[in-house]
């Protein structure tokens, strides 16, 4: 009878710490302003390529301006009301709204939780809310679980670096850029450069490397961007007296290369109509697939006939297509073509048909899309070439394809260099000429 008033005390104090958890803590958002985030990439490896072979020009080469192995971005936390709020990530010129934004108590961890999604990129972060820091994971589940650390402070507006050394030289202008990787590839870097500030992207044939971030100290240029898919690091050393740079590339934790790049105002990439072609024996596109619905499309199909199309080869993971999307949502919107029909092949990140249809509409449904979207196929280039075997490779997400209304293809456009780039304003002027060819007009 002596032990009845301590297991009573007990049971009280039991009960009391499980309410601690779920009960409603008033907590209403995340505190209004500017934030710095990083992602803490492993510790930095040696400077290789895909080879695991060392570059000697990077050997000893340090960035002492900068936390090793973290990339930088930034964000703001903007109150609608008093209860709602959304964050937008910055990325230069680019703000990225994000309004799937979660906060709440995590049974867990009996701590406030924060759950920023990114929906149409099937990743999100997932990160631990005290005295105005953040701390968690950035998760890509259809990547096997891929997770990288993530750090946010509130009330931090620089990215890299709080330090000012006055740079050898201003970087600002066109690059000629080739990227060692196991099969090295070409590219021109775009910079504008004030200051210690600098923004800019890379172009290549496959795309663009969307809106980049950084800044010149001294002899070292630093650039990053995060967009919920793409989480893109670089570093480089600046040799002044040739006007040269030489650096790594990080996508993540799971891929490094070396850069290599030469001051080259006139530098100049592939024609991206000359990259993909029907291969001999084949005069037309042709393809059956399943739409959002489960209904299977195919350009015989009466909706078609006699009509121009244009057909975009792309994935709902692809930042890149998405800006091509974009484009061409605006486009029609714009422009009603009662003789013009778009459809778009998505080739995904899952083999599961169900997996991937519902990535497809829920990519449709949010962004609105106005024309059919099909399910294509996996998203690996061979496996996907082997779907229109009529073309010679696809060589990039996304691809478009101009078909006039006898069902001859007129053009083929590999890549999309998109609004972070100054090829963006002549692809549209071309885009616009390939349609009106493809009408008739």
């Amino acid at each position: 009878m002596k032990n009845i008033p301590i297991i009573l005390l007990c049971i009280f104090v039991s009960i009391l710490l499980q309410s601690c958890i779920t009960v409603d803590t008033g907590f209403k958002g995340l505190p209004p302003g500017k934030w710095r985030a990083v992602l803490k990439l492993d510790n930095r490896p040696k400077v290789v390529n895909k080879k695991a072979e060392p570059l000697p020009e990077l050997m000893g080469l340090e960035f002492e301006e900068v936390t090793d192995g973290e990339l930088p971005f930034n964000f703001e936390v903007i109150h609608d009301t008093e209860t709602e709020f959304h964050i937008e990530i910055i990325n230069g010129e680019e703000r990225i709204r994000v309004d799937d934004v979660t906060i709440g108590l995590d049974r867990s961890t009996a701590k406030d939780t924060v759950v920023i999604n990114f929906p149409l990129y099937e990743s999100y972060i997932k990160a631990i809310f005290e005295e105005r820091v953040m701390e968690g994971v950035w998760v890509i589940p259809s990547r096997g679980n891929y997770q990288i650390p993530f750090v946010a402070k509130h009330g931090e507006a620089h990215r890299f670096s709080t330090v000012r050394k006055k740079p050898v030289m201003d970087i600002s202008g066109k690059w000629e850029v080739t990227f060692l990787d196991e099969t090295p590839y070409n590219g021109i870097g775009e910079f504008k450069q004030k200051d210690n500030l600098v923004t800019g992207t890379f172009m290549t044939e496959t795309g663009d490397y969307r809106f980049l971030e950084g800044e010149v100290q001294d002899n070292k240029v630093y650039l990053s961007v995060f967009d919920g898919a793409h989480a893109f690091l670089y570093e480089a050393k600046i040799n002044a007296s040739d006007s040269t740079m030489i650096g790594s590339f990080r996508s993540g934790k799971h891929y490094k290369t070396v850069w290599k790049a030469k001051k080259n105002d006139n530098a100049k990439l592939t024609d991206p109509n000359d990259l993909t072609f029907l291969k001999e024996g084949y005069d037309k596109i042709e393809f059956e697939f399943p739409n959002t619905a489960g209904k299977m499309v195919s350009l015989k199909d009466d909706k078609f006939k006699g009509k121009a199309k244009i057909i975009q080869i792309f994935g709902t993971w692809c930042p890149n297509c998405r800006d091509e999307t974009n484009f061409l949502k605006k486009y029609l919107n714009n422009n009603k073509h009662t003789d013009l029909e778009v459809v778009a092949l998505a080739f995904e990140k899952h083999r599961d048909l169900d997996k991937a249809t519902a990535s497809v509409k829920r990519y449709k449904d949010k962004l609105d899309l106005p024309y059919e979207m099909l399910i294509a196929g996996y998203s690996n280039k061979k496996e996907a070439a082997k779907s229109l075997p009529m073309l010679n490779h696809i060589l990039s997400f996304p691809t478009m394809i101009f078909i006039d209304k006898n069902d001859k293809v007129t053009k083929i456009h590999t890549g999309f260099n998109g609004p972070a780039t100054s090829e963006f304003e002549n692809f549209k002027k071309e885009f616009e000429a390939n349609v009106q060819e493809i009408l008739g007009k």
